[in-house]
């Protein structure tokens, strides 16, 4: 009888198709000689792809795993903001989705002793087609590993609530990207806690700079941008400040971030001088086409930190920049590889896949 584990999260890029596909290849070459599939049923993360709109992970997965299976059945329903816009008005059947799903399945399953399901979203993703990872997890016999991600105290509520909202499905929890300043609380205090509350939490996974962001050389390619100044861009990013108020007080917002770039106008010199003076920000991210004055990129280049031009507006730039950040964590086999040597040393692994 096939085994079917399903890793969802309490969020959307908690990381659950590196320790997805991890899972999958350490149950793979296993001394047992397992037969491993997998499948994401709902497509969130969308790209186009020859002609087609299709979710990155499964592509990912097909070619990791050396999977024979096409596309649709990897992912059988390909939500994109059509297809919820088609739901929403009664044109897609929550019956006959639920059937394409169950199909794909069986098909992998066949001749599969474990099959990895990749959770899609968020926990309220697909709720209008009753298509959540609850109703996945019901509709093919799943058992379930949540990822959980812990920064603070309150963070407990949302892995507790969904964790028990699984009932006997649960495999147990997994926290995900822990950073140092947490990660005694939560050995020390919630574990325990969890365990106490019939949750077994079987890892913790800490925080690592090289999965967290993305390089400033591989932001300014993804964003198609020009860089103005010739400093390495080897940096890494994990999150976006916007230049948007006046010199002062963007000095002292930036003073506040750390491993950030900003984004602002080509135009507001006030903000570039304000970020170059903040340790914190690691580029600058100069929309509408615009050049700085020479001043600021001769500061730029004396203090290391790397100018890119786009030619975008500020807020499609901080959702395109947003996007890059957020999926960069699976994108390749090396970051897959790297999340694997993670999981392998600091998660059961034997708990959740026996």
């Amino acid at each position: 009888m096939t085994d079917s584990l399903l890793v969802t999260g309490t969020e959307d890029s908690i990381g659950k198709t590196g320790i997805a596909l991890a899972l999958a290849r350490l149950a793979r070459d296993s001394g047992e000689g397992a037969t491993v599939g997998y499948m994401k049923p709902k497509g969130t993360r969308l790209e186009s792809n020859v002609g087609k709109t299709l979710d990155a992970d499964p592509m990912l997965a097909r070619e990791l795993l050396d999977l024979d299976e096409e596309m649709h059945e990897l992912e059988p329903v390909v939500y994109s903001p059509t297809f919820v816009q088609q739901a929403v008005r009664g044109r897609e059947n929550a019956e006959d989705v639920a059937d394409r799903v169950k199909e794909a399945y069986d098909a992998i399953a066949a001749d599969r002793d474990l099959v990895v399901l990749e959770g899609g979203g968020g926990p309220e993703t697909g709720s209008v087609i009753s298509l959540t990872d609850r109703d996945v997890a019901d509709l093919v016999d799943a058992r379930v590993l949540v990822v959980a991600s812990y920064e603070e105290p309150w963070d407990v509520d949302a892995a507790l609530a969904y964790a028990e909202s699984f009932g006997d499905r649960l495999a147990g929890v997994v926290f995900n990207g822990v950073p140092d300043q947490a990660y005694d609380e939560l050995e020390t205090d919630v574990l325990p806690f969890l365990e106490g509350r019939g949750v077994p939490v079987h890892g913790v996974v800490p925080r690592v700079q090289d999965l967290a962001g993305v390089t400033v050389g591989d932001l300014a390619e993804e964003l198609g941008a020009t860089t103005l100044t010739d400093v390495p861009t080897d940096a890494y990013v994990e999150r976006f400040s916007v230049g948007a108020m006046s010199g002062d007080e963007a000095l002292r917002q930036f003073r506040r971030t750390k491993d950030a770039a900003v984004i602002t106008g080509g135009d507001r010199s006030e903000i570039h001088t304000a970020a170059l003076e903040a340790p914190g920000v690691k580029c600058l991210i100069l929309t509408g086409g615009h050049r700085p004055p020479g001043a600021v990129l001769g500061k730029a280049t004396e203090k290391g930190v790397p100018v890119l031009s786009v030619q975008s507006d500020t807020l499609t730039t901080v959702e395109r920049a947003d996007a890059v950040v957020r999926s960069g964590r699976a994108r390749d086999e090396r970051t897959v590889d790297r999340v694997q040597e993670l999981v392998t040393a600091h998660v059961d692994v034997d708990a959740i896949l026996n």
